[in-house]
């Protein structure tokens, strides 16, 4: 077992932050984010490519203005996330709608120019009586998925996500029906990304486009897989593109058509470019044949992944004074009053406890969790017992520092009820 290393903060940075804005802190570097943003740009096609951010990930404004900017579309999973995209500045027409629930305001936004996917045969049957004759995209469970586990897996039998793809008949005789035109095929298999499942599902997707002769995009969804530990390896995008290149040129050979490519990362974009800067608030022992727990002022309310998945996420002690030489195995578990709010669980099992080495901290000492980029501010256990929201900070490349999300104030909690 090896200590974990800050990634992109030094410790003088992380007291200067916890200093400046307090903790619990997320923080966000844009070095990171923009890197991230090139690799998935040099994503492998050969008859043009869209990258979607698939916003769910991580949708504070600034982080899809900075995509934006480069070049990226967004991919958004609910009629919500669009409103929350268009406020933010971006085009309707570059954005994505592949949700499970339908938005009770489906023509407006197909009026406005979103990109729609309907992922169910309901939904091709509600869009063609909304608006007949428009112009969607269709998503498939092409019956095969890959996930770190199964709550990641969004392929398969077991998966609600798509129309099953033996229902590929239904859909058709329901699109011409409506007169509706699919011109885009879209498809997502989970977060396990393993590149032979990836790449295989690439190929079955394009037996069904074969069948869908309007069909100008193939979005293959995302689910790039990130090591935040540096035990994990991540996707490499090179090496899973090329064989989609490559059945792509083979697929134009045949048939004349040049299909454009689509990829929707979200973890991959934004997961080590993010991290939260916390405090060890108190310490404290169940005996020799126990354990040794750091209790943070953060945990479930901030970082959820843990708990549902067993995650794993790199966690580095800094000293509030000074650095720390010693090192103790501790099990670190979150604020809140829930025997699951744990830091620390074994990998994929957020029920078993694995004790982590660490830099042996004291009270008021610092603990940075990375990795926390992706599925964390985005998605936690929202204002349990009470805990307000954290601040978000965004390090801009020259090392400077401003507040893209203002704490929420203790009073916001209650001023809605009546």
């Amino acid at each position: 077992m090896s200590l974990e290393t800050l990634r992109y903060l030094t410790p003088s940075q992380v007291r200067q932050l916890a200093t400046e804005y307090g903790t619990p802190l997320y923080v966000y570097s844009e070095q990171e984010l923009r890197q991230r943003a090139e690799e998935t740009l040099a994503f492998p096609n050969p008859f043009g490519l869209t990258v979607r951010f698939a916003m769910k990930a991580c949708p504070n404004r600034n982080v899809l203005k900075i995509f934006a900017e480069m070049g990226l579309h967004i991919d958004a999973s609910s009629g919500w996330e669009v409103q929350r995209a268009m406020a933010a500045g971006i085009p309707a027409q570059h954005i994505s709608l592949s949700a499970q629930e339908l938005p009770a305001n489906l023509g407006e936004l197909l009026d406005a120019g979103i990109v729609f996917n309907a992922t169910s045969l309901n939904q091709i049957r509600v869009t063609g009586e909304t608006r007949p004759g428009h112009e969607i995209g269709v998503r498939f469970n092409p019956g095969l998925g890959s996930g770190g586990t199964n709550r990641t897996n969004v392929g398969g039998p077991a998966s609600s996500f798509g129309i099953w793809h033996e229902q590929a008949d239904e859909a058709l005789t329901l699109l011409n029906q409506y007169n509706l035109r699919c011109v885009r095929f879209h498809s997502h298999i989970g977060s396990g990304s393993d590149p032979e499942v990836w790449q295989r599902v690439a190929v079955m997707n394009l037996d069904l486009v074969r069948r869908f002769t309007d069909v100008k995009t193939l979005d293959l969804g995302g689910g790039f897989k990130v090591g935040r530990m540096a035990s994990e390896k991540s996707t490499n995008l090179q090496e899973v593109g090329k064989p989609i290149k490559e059945a792509l040129q083979s697929f134009a050979e045949e048939t004349g058509r040049e299909l454009h490519l689509e990829i929707e990362p979200g973890t991959y974009l934004v997961a080590n470019a993010g991290s939260v800067i916390s405090r060890i608030q108190d310490k404290v022992s169940t005996g020799k044949e126990g354990y040794t727990f750091f209790r943070l002022n953060t945990g479930m309310t901030d970082i959820l992944r843990p708990s549902i998945y067993g995650a794993q996420h790199p966690l580095i002690v800094v000293g509030k004074e000074q650095d720390i030489d010693s090192t103790r195995e501790v099990v670190v578990a979150g604020h809140c009053c829930e025997s699951g709010d744990i830091l620390t669980p074994a990998p994929g099992d957020p029920e078993g406890l694995l004790p982590r080495l660490l830099h042996a901290g004291e009270i008021n000492d610092y603990l940075v969790i990375e990795g926390t980029g992706a599925y964390c501010a985005a998605m936690c256990t929202h204002n349990y017992n009470s805990f307000p929201d954290s601040a978000e900070v965004l390090v801009a490349k020259d090392g400077t520092s401003r507040l893209i999300r203002k704490a929420q104030p203790i009073e916001t909690l209650w001023e809605r009820e009546l």
